[in-house]
């Protein structure tokens, strides 16, 4: 390139960035939740962290889980986004997004007991955050459009 070893070290790192930032988003569409949940989720983003920091406090945890809190926990004191925050209706939605993608990862670790009791949300936001956690119950709420009948069933 310049043959300038860091001019061209700061040309590849910010070029790699740039390759690499559609399929970090690319990661976020697969990842975000189903079936009119990532409102929701946006909505239960303050008792989420809540959660995530007390259980990253509670020291009977797996090690595996403390780590992966402490990940969510240093990307959201970024200053750094996939998707700025600044930017209107979906600025937030990649840190819901990803913490919910971290919950499910905990919740198929450690099970749905542990996030209960350390929930300090409302009854009806926690029956929310079962609904993220559990694909079974996200896959119950979308229509089954295999098992719906193509012509209306005659009444007598």
């Amino acid at each position: 390139m310049t043959g300038i070893f860091w001019i061209d070290m700061v040309f590849g790192l910010v070029l790699g960035l740039l390759l690499l930032w559609p399929a970090l988003l690319l990661a976020l569409v697969v990842w975000r939740p189903k079936g009119g949940l990532l409102p929701e989720a946006v909505r239960l983003l303050p008792d989420v962290l809540r959660l995530l920091r007390r259980m990253a406090a509670d020291k009977s945890q797996p090690a595996g889980v403390r780590i992966r809190i402490s990940l969510v926990f240093a990307y959201l004191a970024s200053p750094i986004d996939l998707v700025p925050d600044f930017v209107p209706a979906v600025g937030r939605r990649d840190d819901a997004i990803l913490a919910t993608a971290a919950l499910r990862s905990i919740a198929r670790q450690v099970g749905i007991g542990p996030l209960h009791h350390h929930w300090s949300g409302s009854p009806q936001g926690f029956a929310v955050l079962r609904e993220l956690c559990d694909p079974e119950v996200i896959a119950s709420r979308e229509p089954d459009y295999a098992e719906r009948p193509t012509k209306p069933t005659q009444y007598p």
